[in-house]
């Protein structure tokens, strides 16, 4: 998408050629058999079809413009075997800035904050209408109808593929940032499928996030960002069993954490000034979070105190019901369980449709050795729960509180 986007400067363009390019796909791979190189096939097919439309543009106004002339021949010079090679070619030195441009397209001003996260997670990850709406809490039509506005704005608008000139590029940096975070979280965040975590988009954000701090070198949002993810990211290998089954940070085997990016997370963390306030200071004290977990051998080792003030200073900041969550969790490890209950209440109104709040009371229902109000509380979080790796979890817990 990036690189057709990026060649013909046209979103209803470049999505209509890609369309075309997986449905000639779903006829001629069952048949022909699956290419080497299924991408570039795809991407050699949607070019060509883009190529198409602009002739029959051409010819429908009598005149063919310069610009698709010039496009014309190239492919007509290129043939088919050369062709291939471009989109290779393409691939390796295209790709990148693309997507970056890609990006910031979708996280243009004139849609709102919602739409241009949802764009960018549709165009530029390819995730399911689907699963974005999950993200939102939104139905899947309602969804699809936010993002059908919200190309058609930017179609009708005539937003073209490039970044935004230097006095105006800060302007929308934070918002990409927003974005690129709400892509990482997409990748760990449990939808309707039995996996409980995905990484392609944990991974895709990481990559843009490195690519944001090239683009942009010392900026500390852009930093603290990309050191919070490599952080979170360095344990996805631990967060799961061998046989599948949800393993909490308690729990996890430090051995499998990938410690070449925890120590590359806590570098950029070492080299950078404490933010003085807004989004930056709000990734750096989540960065800060990670880091603790990450610089702790053990978990009997994690310093709940600093966490727990950590997250009270993002609470400030922020208002979140999330974070005063979190909070919680980490008051109860620091201060017991009902300090921790305490900060629980009030927040069934703000996450009414949370299975992990229900799931977090009864955890320390139990710690308090209330075992009837514990399960009581994780029946409620199996009800709300949509993962069955995660239901699993919850299970496991009731059957050993109503045990006791």
């Amino acid at each position: 998408m990036a690189l057709l986007v990026g060649r013909f400067r046209r979103l209803e363009l470049a999505e209509d050629a890609l369309a075309d390019a997986f449905e000639q796909a779903s006829r001629h791979w069952p048949r022909d058999g699956v290419p080497d190189n299924p991408a570039g096939w795809l991407h050699t097919a949607a070019r060509r079809r883009a190529v198409d439309v602009l002739r029959a543009e051409a010819v429908r106004a009598r005149r063919v413009p310069e610009l698709v002339g010039e496009q014309v021949d190239r492919e007509e010079r290129a043939g088919r075997a050369t062709a291939e090679r471009l989109a290779e070619v393409e691939e390796e030195v295209l790709v990148r800035d693309d997507v970056l441009r890609l990006v910031f397209l979708c996280c243009h001003p004139a849609l709102a904050l919602e739409a241009r996260a949802a764009l960018t997670l549709r165009l530029v990850l390819g995730l399911p209408t689907a699963e974005i709406a999950r993200l939102f809490l939104v139905s899947e039509p309602t969804m699809a109808a936010r993002l059908t506005r919200a190309r058609k704005k930017l179609v009708g608008a005539g937003v073209a593929l490039r970044l935004p000139p230097g006095e105006r590029l800060d302007d929308r940096v934070e918002d990409v940032l927003r974005v690129v975070y709400l892509t990482f979280t997409a990748g760990y965040a449990p939808g309707a499928e039995p996996a409980p975590v995905e990484g392609g988009a944990a991974e895709e954000a990481v990559r843009l996030g490195r690519l944001l701090d090239a683009l942009l070198p010392g900026r500390a949002d852009v930093r603290a960002l990309l050191a919070l993810m490599l952080l979170q990211h360095s344990r996805r290998e631990a967060r799961v069993s061998a046989s599948g089954e949800l393993v909490l940070l308690p729990d996890q085997d430090r051995a499998r954490w990938h410690h070449d990016e925890i120590a590359e997370g806590l570098g950029l963390l070492v080299d950078l000034p404490v933010p003085r306030g807004g989004t930056a200071l709000e990734l750096y004290l989540q960065a800060m979070v990670a880091a603790v977990h990450a610089g702790a051998p053990t978990a009997a080792d994690t310093d709940w105190g600093l966490v727990a003030g950590l997250y009270a200073q993002l609470e400030e900041l922020t208002g979140s019901a999330v974070v005063r969550l979190n909070r919680a969790v980490a008051v109860a490890e620091a201060d017991g369980p009902a300090a921790g209950l305490t900060l629980l209440d009030g927040l069934e109104d703000q996450l009414p449709r949370s299975h992990r709040l229900p799931a977090v009371r009864a955890e320390l229902l139990w710690r308090q050795g209330r075992t009837g109000a514990a399960a009581a509380e994780f029946e409620r979080a199996l009800q709300l729960c949509p993962n069955e790796v995660e239901q699993a979890h919850l299970h496991r817990r009731l059957t050993e509180v109503r045990a006791v």
